[in-house]
């Protein structure tokens, strides 16, 4: 993939500003670290990362670190996380994996994640009511020891890459970004902290004190920073969206499958629709512009021009969507259970499907179309030119 252009209007895709957007989802945030390390080979540097939960900290540790650090420094967070696990299934086949699976879980549940939560001894409904450790099943002060041991905050605070994390307030209900160019011209610092709150999901989580105000998991309101992404119209982007949870799948068959379905939707913030939407958005923009532009000259100094004229600015968008997809052994506990082999199983399968996106050069290096934003996703077809495990959701053809 060739170098960013300097020039404002970006003529194909792979000159435009990088973006990379990381959406919540616990223990299957290595899909992400896996999609990342794939994004190197080819010479993907992000300028800009914005995550929410499990995606903030995978965005903190590479805003946080030189290249070549960056994934030595996921490796160690995963391999770590998935250090109480480390075992693999005794015997063949899916039913056997589901009862592995089950299994692990049950072991994160009951003693948590070296290096990132541990459960409360005794349990939360044993300590008095308003004391902080009431509110939360889990401690996760080790997380603020291993982020200050893997990320450079001072790094982020130079705004050698645009870092931005969401988070909900606790007593308003209104989702805050925490961004370090936003923040330095401020004059504030990201800290550890504000990667906390992005990941504060309760009740496993405490939620997270930031200026006299506490804070939960973004992923409460919304669970993909993408539109905060695209409310930046200075530059073109080309966005990576890494997802893992997908809105689209089967009808469940079983009790276990509807919790697992209904954890997907909710979770998956409806990214397609979202996309959907801005991209209407952005072609509406598109046809205000033309419009004035047919304008006589005595119109165009109209008061109300100007002020759609500025409304219609717009850059030109690219998003290449990675949806992590389900194995048909996987349950509603896929975002809990760190076990080594699945740790194992959703790297690869982000570096799978960056690979196969990389075989589409058109969506990289044609130039862009008449829409001012486009989006591209894997489909069936390409997952038969290089299958790995059966999954569960439906891809559209």
């Amino acid at each position: 993939m060739s170098a960013p252009s300097t020039d404002q209007a970006a003529k194909k895709p792979s000159q435009a500003k990088r973006v990379l957007v990381l959406q919540g989802g616990g223990a299957l945030g290595s899909y992400q670290a896996g999609a990342y390390e794939a994004l190197c080979h080819h010479d993907f540097e992000p300028e800009w990362i914005a995550g929410i939960s499990i995606g903030a900290i995978n965005a903190a540790i590479i805003a946080g670190n030189e290249r070549e650090k960056r994934v030595p420094r996921l490796k160690e967070f995963w391999e770590m996380a998935a250090s109480p696990v480390p075992w693999s299934p005794l015997l063949p086949g899916d039913r056997a994996r589901s009862y592995f699976n089950e299994a692990g879980a049950a072991v994160i549940a009951a003693f948590g994640v070296p290096g990132f939560f541990v459960p409360r001894i005794p349990p939360a409904p044993l300590w008095p009511p308003g004391s902080p450790q009431s509110l939360s099943y889990y401690d996760t002060a080790p997380l603020k020891a291993t982020l200050e041991r893997l990320v450079d905050f001072d790094r982020i605070n130079d705004c050698k890459t645009r870092l931005s994390v969401g988070a909900v307030s606790v007593t308003t209900g209104n989702f805050t970004y925490f961004d370090n160019e936003i923040f330095k011209a401020k004059g504030k610092k990201i800290g550890p902290e504000h990667i906390m709150a992005s990941g504060a999901l309760p009740p496993g989580f405490p939620s997270v004190e930031i200026d006299g105000e506490h804070f939960w998991d973004g992923g409460i309101a919304s669970n993909t920073p993408l539109d905060f992404v695209l409310d930046d119209v200075a530059s073109d982007l080309l966005i990576f969206q890494v997802d893992l949870f997908s809105a689209r799948g089967l009808l469940p068959q079983s009790i276990l499958d509807a919790q697992e379905r209904e954890k997907d939707i909710r979770f998956s913030s409806r990214t397609r629709m979202n996309t959907d939407k801005n991209k209407r958005i952005h072609n509406i923009r598109k046809a205000l512009r033309d419009l004035i532009g047919k304008l006589p000259d005595d119109l165009r100094q109209d008061p109300s021009v100007a002020l759609l004229s500025e409304a219609a600015k717009e850059n030109t968008v690219t998003v290449i969507h990675l949806i992590y997809t389900s194995k048909v052994y996987e349950s509603s506990s896929k975002d809990y259970n760190f076990a080594h082999i699945n740790m194992a199983e959703h790297w690869g399968c982000g570096e799978r499907d960056v690979f196969l996106s990389m075989r589409h050069k058109e969506w990289f290096e044609g130039p862009q179309p008449g829409e001012s934003m486009v989006t591209h996703a894997l489909t069936a077809d390409d997952y038969n030119t290089l299958p790995l495990h059966p999954i569960k959701s439906n891809r559209s053809k």
